[in-house]
C-alpha cells in the first residue's frame, strides 16, 4: 500500500522502505534539483520506491534505496570495478556486473586524445565511473571525475579482487569509516578500492596481509560494529 507523499523525504531517510512507498512529492519543491539513485523512480511529481531496502541520502541532493543483493543495477554516478573483456577502435568493452557490457570510450581519460590512447589487455581490472545508464541505451563509463580529472580512476595492478554483495560494498564506503576498515587500518598498511557493483580490490606489501584483509571484509557483513572490531583482533592475533 502506498504511503502518503511528503515534501520532506528526511522522515524516510535511514528507514526501511518497500515497493510502492512514495517518499517525496516534487510538486511543492520548485527550483530544486533531486538526483535519484537505484531503487527509486519518478512518476509525474511523485518519487516512489521500486525495491525494498533502506532509503539513503547524500549531500547535496542524491537519494537511493540501499539493499544487500548480488545483482547490480547500474546507476549514473556510481563508481564501480570493471573487467575489460574486449578492445575496439573507439572504446573498451567492460563487464561491470550489469545487465549488459558497458562501453569505456578511449578518450574518456584525463587529457585523452587520439595520440595517447591507453592500452588495456583483456582481464584488466579498472576503477571507473558510470556516466550513462539510461534504459534502452548502452552503459557508458569514464575514467575521470565530474571535473574531468583522473582522480582515483584507472587500472588497478596486482592485488586481489573478490566479489561481495552490493550492501557490503556500500557499508565499506560509508562515512565515517566502517568499523572493519577502521580496525584494520590501525594495524595494517594496505590499499583498497570498492565498487558499488559488489567488487572489492585489496593490495598490500605481503600476500598474507591481502588475505587477512579480504577475509576480514568478507566476514564482516552480518556483524555489528563491535563484532567487526573483535573479529579483526582475533584475526590479527592468529598471524602474530
Amino acid at each position: 500500500m502506498e504511503t502518503k507523499p511528503s515534501n520532506s523525504p528526511s522522515i524516510f531517510v535511514d528507514h526501511l522502505v518497500v515497493p510502492g512507498d512514495v517518499v517525496l512529492d516534487l510538486s511543492g519543491m520548485a527550483n530544486q534539483t533531486i538526483k535519484l539513485g537505484g531503487g527509486l523512480r519518478q512518476d509525474c511529481d511523485a518519487i516512489s520506491v521500486m525495491k525494498a531496502g533502506m532509503l539513503r541520502f547524500s549531500k547535496p541532493n542524491k537519494y537511493w534505496v540501499e539493499s544487500s543483493q548480488r545483482r547490480y543495477v547500474p546507476c549514473v554516478g556510481d563508481t564501480v570495478l570493471g573487467i575489460v573483456v574486449d578492445s575496439k577502435a573507439d572504446n573498451f568493452l567492460v563487464d561491470i556486473k550489469g545487465h549488459a557490457l558497458a562501453f569505456l570510450p578511449v578518450l574518456a581519460f584525463e587529457g585523452g586524445t587520439r595520440r595517447n590512447i591507453p592500452k588495456f589487455e583483456v582481464g584488466t581490472l579498472i576503477y571507473v565511473r558510470i556516466v550513462k545508464a539510461n534504459t534502452g541505451m548502452n552503459l557508458e563509463l569514464s575514467c575521470t571525475d565530474a571535473t574531468g580529472k583522473a582522480a582515483e580512476f584507472g587500472p588497478l595492478k596486482d592485488g586481489y579482487m573478490f566479489e561481495s554483495s552490493t550492501g557490503l560494498s556500500r557499508m565499506l564506503l560509508n562515512s565515517p569509516t566502517c568499523p572493519v576498515l577502521e580496525a584494520l587500518g590501525k594495524k595494517l598498511s594496505f590499499e583498497i578500492a570498492v565498487g558499488l557493483n559488489g567488487r572489492v580490490w585489496v593490495n598490500a606489501a605481503s600476500p598474507s596481509t591481502i588475505i587477512l584483509v579480504a577475509n576480514a571484509i568478507m566476514n564482516s557483513e552480518s556483524l555489528s560494529g563491535v563484532q567487526q572490531k573483535i573479529m579483526v583482533e582475533k584475526l590479527l592475533q592468529r598471524v602474530q
